[in-house]
C-alpha cells in the first residue's frame, strides 16, 4: 500500500535538517536525503567546507557547537585575493571555520528527532499533484518506492527536483560549480579566492584541507568544464600544482540577480534554503540563509493555521533584506574596474610577513 504523510521533505542539507528538527512531533514527516551515513562513495555535496560568519551566528542563534570531529586543518585567518585581469595579489582577514562538510551535514541530520522518518539514499525521480496532496516516486536500496504527503518542502538545493517539478517557469541564473582535489604538494598551507572576468563573472577558490588542496569554481554552465580547465592552466605559474586529481565533483550553483529572484513555493508546496534562491549574490554563501529560511518555515507549520505560505513569504523579509545589502557589495567584488581600484588602493588588506 502507497504510504501517506502530513509532510514530505525532499532533501537535508542545513535547511531541510533544521526544518525537521523544529517541526512538530505531531505531523506525520518523512524525508527523503541523497547522503548516507557514514559512507564514502554515496552522494556528497560538493562544496569546498568554509563555515562563514553568517553562517556561524545563525547557529549560534541555536547554541549549537561544532564538534571537533568535523573540523579539519588547518584553520586559516587570511584570504590571498588574486585578480587575473589586474595582476593584482591582496590578502584579506577572514573568519571562516574549515570543516568536513559531509560530516557537518550528517551532525545536523543527527539531531533530527526519531518521530521524523528519514529514508538515506533517497533519490527523488518524480513529483506531480495528486488527490489534494503529492505523489513522490523515489528511488532507495535499489527499489522504486512511491509515497503521497499532504504538503512538500523543496530542501534539494540548486537543481531542486520540487522547484522544477512545480515550478517550472521560474528561472534563478545558475553557474556550474566544479572543483577537483588534489594532493597537497603546497609548502604552506593557504586559501585563495581567483578572479578572471575573461572565464567567468563568479569567482574560483583554492584551498588546504587535510592532506588535499581543493581548487573549484563557479562558471557559465555552457562553457564550465573548458574555462575550468583553462584557468587551472592560468594559475600553474602562480605555484597552484593541480595535476593529476584524485576526485572531480560539480554540481548547479544559483545566483540570484535581483530581489524578484527568489521562489517561496505556494499551492501546499514550499521551498528553503538554495531551492529557494536564497543564497548570497557576493559570496555564494547559502549555508546561513538555508538555516534561517528552514526554522522559520518550521514554526510557520508548528503555528497550525490554514496556509502556511503567506507567514512564511513574509517571514522571510529579513532573509531578504539581508540579501539585499549583498547586492550593493556585489559590484566591488564583480565588477572588474571597481574590484582593481579597492584593491589598488589596498584598503581592508594585510600585509604578510614571511
Amino acid at each position: 500500500m502507497q504510504r501517506s504523510y502530513d509532510i514530505a521533505i525532499i532533501g537535508l542539507g542545513p535547511a531541510g535538517a533544521l526544518f525537521a528538527t523544529h517541526l512538530d512531533k505531531g505531523f506525520k514527516t518523512i524525508a527523503l536525503d541523497k547522503k548516507i551515513p557514514q559512507a564514502n562513495d554515496g552522494f556528497q555535496k560538493p562544496c569546498g567546507g568554509l563555515l562563514a560568519p553568517d553562517a556561524q551566528r545563525a547557529l549560534s542563534r541555536f547554541n549549537m557547537t561544532l564538534p571537533k570531529e568535523i573540523l579539519v586543518d588547518p584553520q586559516i585567518f587570511a584570504v590571498r585575493t588574486i585578480d587575473l585581469k589586474s595582476n593584482l595579489t591582496r590578502h584579506y582577514q577572514r573568519h571562516y571555520i574549515n570543516l568536513d562538510r559531509h560530516k557537518f551535514d550528517m551532525w545536523l541530520v543527527g539531531k533530527i528527532p526519531q518521530h521524523v522518518e528519514v529514508d538515506s539514499g533517497a533519490t527523488c525521480t518524480d513529483i506531480a499533484r495528486e488527490n489534494g496532496g503529492f505523489r513522490i516516486i523515489y528511488t532507495s536500496d535499489g527499489a522504486c518506492k512511491t509515497i503521497w504527503a499532504r504538503r512538500i518542502v523543496g530542501a534539494d538545493g540548486a537543481n531542486s527536483i520540487v522547484r522544477r517539478a512545480l515550478f517550472a517557469d521560474f528561472k534563478i541564473h545558475s553557474y556550474l560549480a566544479i572543483q577537483q582535489w588534489f594532493a597537497n604538494f603546497h609548502d604552506t598551507p593557504f586559501y585563495s579566492c581567483i578572479f578572471d572576468p575573461d572565464i567567468t563573472d563568479s569567482y574560483a577558490w583554492g584551498l588546504t584541507k587535510d592532506s588535499h588542496f581543493i581548487f573549484g569554481g563557479a562558471f557559465p554552465v555552457k562553457t564550465g568544464k573548458q574555462g575550468f580547465e583553462t584557468l587551472k592552466q592560468k594559475l600553474a605559474p602562480r605555484g597552484f600544482h593541480l595535476d593529476n586529481p584524485v576526485k572531480t565533483e560539480a554540481c548547479l550553483a544559483l545566483r540570484p540577480f535581483g530581489p524578484r529572484n527568489y521562489c517561496y513555493g505556494g499551492k501546499d508546496a514550499f521551498l528553503i534554503g538554495e531551492a529557494a534562491g536564497f543564497i548570497s549574490p557576493s559570496s555564494l554563501e547559502g549555508i546561513s540563509y538555508a538555516i534561517d529560511s528552514g526554522y522559520l518555515l518550521s514554526q510557520c507549520f508548528n503555528a497550525r493555521g490554514d496556509d502556511p505560505y503567506w507567514p512564511y513569504r513574509r517571514g522571510t523579509r529579513k532573509i531578504r533584506l539581508k540579501l539585499l545589502s549583498k547586492y550593493f557589495k556585489r559590484p566591488f567584488i564583480y565588477q572588474p574596474l571597481a574590484r582593481k581600484m579597492v584593491m589598488k588602493s589596498g584598503l581592508a588588506a594585510i600585509s604578510i610577513i614571511d
